[in-house]
């Protein structure tokens, strides 16, 4: 039991180490030799809690992202693309606040076995479910299935995101761009 005790504040020593030099510097300056200096232990013993500065990286990205959702999950479903853009801008934010970020998320949306799903795709998973179950409760569309819906969401969130970063395209805010596609998405098409 002490020996699990000790692995775990190692690993909260690494990750609080890391988080104070994001605070810093940001995330694409963050060097695992810094971490391990500031955190007190060797660099064998960061990468016996991470395979490498990615896996830390998907570690506290996925870790702030889930925490978005934690708030959004308590959420009344809401009634308007709006109130969507509301809930979700906090994590556009995050999201677009460094390049670095945004490329990190985009490596590790996917996995490439169960056993390799990590913080970062279980966050795309997540964001899925919570947002079939507004789309089910909300004034949106109803003649195609929520989570096709949600996942067209999610399409369009890493479409306006990326372009974000498009010097051609980036002329247009993230809320604005999603605004016109979720509005053309989730709607429902006037009879007649």
């Amino acid at each position: 039991m002490a020996v699990q005790t000790r692995t775990l504040k190692t690993r909260a020593k690494l990750i609080e180490a890391a988080q104070t030099r994001i605070k810093d510097a940001g995330y694409e300056a963050l060097r695992v030799e810094d971490v391990v200096k500031d955190a007190g232990v060797a660099k064998g013993t960061f990468f016996a809690h991470f395979k490498d500065k990615d896996a830390l990286m998907d570690h506290l990205i996925g870790g702030e992202i889930h925490a978005f959702l934690d708030e959004v999950e308590l959420m009344e479903p809401p009634k308007s693309v709006d109130e969507i853009l509301d809930a979700l801008m906090p994590s556009f934010e995050f999201m677009t606040q460094e390049r670095f970020v945004f490329d990190v998320i985009l490596r590790h949306s996917g996995a490439a076995q169960n056993s390799e799903i990590g913080a970062i795709a279980q966050t795309f998973i997540r964001h899925g479910t919570v947002m079939a179950h507004w789309l089910a409760h909300g004034p949106f569309r109803k003649d195609i299935d929520p989570a096709l819906m949600a996942d067209g969401v999610g399409a369009f969130q890493i479409q306006a995101l990326a372009l974000h970063f498009c010097t051609a395209h980036n002329g247009i805010s993230v809320r604005d761009r999603m605004e016109t596609y979720l509005n053309a998405w989730l709607l429902p098409k006037p009879s007649g």
